[in-house]
């Protein structure tokens, strides 16, 4: 179980980074090709939240271990990779599911209550060109 379980772990966690990753290089490629856009400017964000998320992840990884370490020390036990892979993976798939689980909610709820008119929404945008239309009309006549 805790073999499978270990592998599972690995699995998931190598799988969502990689195409995350792989996601954001295909589309910087894929822009550059269509407008030869300046790369900093144009993904700036998204290669800052990648960089820092691995960044996080890393210091999270070696707090772990030493955690882990420390825990295993208590119970008279040596550290095994297996093990602290095992633990890793729960701590890190835990904060993932809570993350996922917010920002889908961000979506569907964003989606849902959409408000037509509202400072977010591009109809606001049409309507005040309209009116600015209108009036510039009026001016004309």
């Amino acid at each position: 179980m805790s073999t499978l379980t270990g592998v599972i772990t690995i699995v998931v966690m190598v799988l969502i980074p990689t195409y995350l990753v792989t996601m954001l290089v295909k589309t910087i490629r894929d822009e550059r090709r269509r407008s030869r856009s300046r790369l900093w400017p144009s993904f700036a964000l998204g290669i800052v939240v990648c960089t820092l998320f691995f960044v996080v992840w890393v210091a999270h990884a070696l707090v772990e271990w030493q955690k882990y370490a420390q825990d295993q020390r208590a119970h008279h036990s040596s550290p095994t990779a297996g093990g602290f892979v095992v633990q890793f993976g729960e701590a890190t798939l835990q904060n993932w599911q809570s993350e996922f689980l917010e920002e889908f909610g961000l979506i569907v709820l964003t989606a849902a209550y959409f408000h037509r008119g509202s400072a977010e929404s591009r109809d606001s945008e049409d309507r005040i060109e309209r009116k600015l239309d209108e009036v510039l009309q009026r001016l004309d006549a």
